[in-house]
């Protein structure tokens, strides 16, 4: 997530080493029973996420961190979490496992294939040539802005350049002429150290077009030409979290969040899920992650910042995941994981945080689509893929009308470097809230996110849960719907929608 398939992780394995003590060229015959073993660099220098108790300040955060032989390389003294470095196996039994983890240790035990998601990296991630880009009037192409009424909207308002989304994701090209105004370079940073870093190189994309095809749903320029965001009058920020293997590691996303934060950003759009694990829990070290995350996006919340999510791409329900296993396959002699009630998916399953789930042209759940009653508050359009998808790549001339057999025309149609493609997933409904959040925070710039969202599930378009979700034909109900039209689990509120987000007051 981007919105990435589930992908086993490994516990992480504790290395209890023993050392000597040297002083003056003297070797001490054992350890002292209340002194700790001595610092080793066993381990190649892997990052932590460290939680402290609220009000910690940096320099004692520094100094037990030193102590257990590591090094601070970032604090978050608002939500009293830090990022660190160590080669030490034991660094974070030093501190605590309910206090230090490192899902870089637990991803390189995995030794797994990249992370996939949604879309196709075969091309280049940065537009090269931006005149060689169509300049064909795609609009009739985008099913979704009609189902959301973002086409309507625009009449009446493209959204305020006051307002700032942070787009959260793989980068976004500063090149592509549909998203050149709209990207602001002085707020964009990379979070792949977990410390933001504003340099250009760190935020523009370099290995998936996701963060690009989002940030054209949200905010394309309105300009006659190639496709058209739901709010391309409001302003957007790359914010990179999502490395070049894919993953989403949690002081990514913490960085991402507390850097969207700082520069008062009104919303985030986060399509993707929090590795290692596609749900965390409260427990043991996965305490860690679950905190560090929950912190981060409950401070947004109170500065201001609404954080909007994806469901992910799993079709499971979220609601009720106990007594389920995942992740570690025997294979590769990692542990299962039975889940509870307290195991979500990151940010999405979180208070505050605004879930969204995807819906096909025919305003049914997609197939692949998390769903959940208590979880999805509101749908919008991901798309459903049934036909092989075509690309509009740099060209002079005007791309042929995607309505034919060849062409994926039930995927979302948005920007990519050198073009445009269509992708279908939670990844690209989310954008579709995350503007029509911009377009109410354009509307109301004094509301709060709980406001917004108030106002966003409010004008929600509600859908009933469908009759019959057998999508195979099998005669078997592909997933259960629970609840009633206002609020369900597959649509939460109902439908987001653009236009009366502008329309009423």
């Amino acid at each position: 997530m981007p919105l990435l398939r589930r992908v086993p992780a490994a516990a992480v394995i504790a290395v209890v080493l023993a050392t000597n003590l040297v002083t003056a060229g003297v070797v001490a015959s054992a350890q002292p029973p209340d002194q700790p073993p001595a610092c080793s660099d066993t381990l190649p220098g892997l990052r932590y996420l460290v939680l402290f108790d609220p009000g910690t300040g940096k320099p004692a955060a520094a100094g037990e961190i030193a102590d257990a032989c590591g090094s601070l390389t970032g604090y978050y003294p608002q939500i009293a979490v830090a990022v660190a470095t160590s080669p030490d196996s034991r660094f974070a039994q030093r501190l605590g496992p309910d206090r230090a983890f490192s899902a870089q240790r637990v991803m390189r035990a995995q030794q797994g294939p990249r992370k996939s998601d949604e879309t196709a990296s075969t091309q280049a991630q940065v537009t090269a040539d931006p005149a060689a880009v169509s300049t064909a009037d795609l609009t009739d192409d985008q099913w979704d802005m009609t189902l959301i009424k973002a086409d309507r909207a625009r009449r009446i308002s493209e959204g305020s350049k006051k307002v700032v989304v942070g787009v959260l994701d793989s980068g976004v090209d500063p090149s592509h002429p549909e998203l050149k105004a709209a990207l602001d370079p002085a707020l964009s940073a990379g979070c792949l150290s977990g410390v933001a870093d504003t340099s250009p190189k760190a935020w523009v994309p370099t290995a998936s077009p996701h963060g690009t095809h989002v940030a054209g749903t949200i905010a394309a320029a309105d300009d006659g030409r190639g496709t058209t965001g739901v709010a391309p009058g409001v302003r957007i920020a790359s914010v990179k979290v999502v490395d070049d293997d894919g993953f989403i590691f949690p002081e990514y996303a913490v960085c991402g969040l507390m850097w969207a934060t700082a520069n008062k950003m009104a919303v985030t759009n986060n399509s993707y899920f929090v590795d290692p694990w596609l749900m965390t829990c409260t427990r043991d070290s996965e305490h860690v992650v679950f905190e560090a995350v929950r912190r981060a996006v409950d401070y947004a919340t109170r500065q201001g910042v609404l954080t909007v999510a994806a469901a992910t791409n799993e079709g499971a329900d979220l609601s009720d995941p106990g007594g389920q296993t995942a992740d570690g396959p025997s294979e590769s002699g990692m542990e299962r994981r039975t889940l509870d009630s307290s195991c979500k998916v990151l940010p999405a399953g979180l208070r505050g945080v605004i879930a969204v789930s995807a819906v096909g042209e025919d305003e049914v759940k997609a197939s692949y689509s998390s769903y959940g009653l208590g979880v999805i508050d509101v749908a919008a359009p991901g798309g459903e893929p049934k036909k092989t998808a075509a690309r509009y790549d740099d060209a002079e001339q005007a791309p042929t009308p995607s309505t034919g057999e060849e062409q994926n025309s039930e995927c979302v149609l948005s920007t990519v470097p050198g073009g445009y493609d269509r992708y279908c997933g939670t990844s690209m409904a989310t954008p579709h809230v995350t503007g029509v959040a911009a377009l109410l925070a354009s509307e109301h710039p004094d509301a709060s996110p709980p406001e917004l969202s108030r106002m966003l599930t409010e004008q929600a378009e509600s859908i009933p849960c469908p009759s019959d979700y057998d999508l195979d034909g099998t005669g078997a109900q592909d997933a259960y719907c629970d609840g009633y039209a206002p609020y369900n689990g597959f649509y939460g509120h109902g439908m987001v929608d653009a236009l009366a987000a502008v329309s009423e007051n």
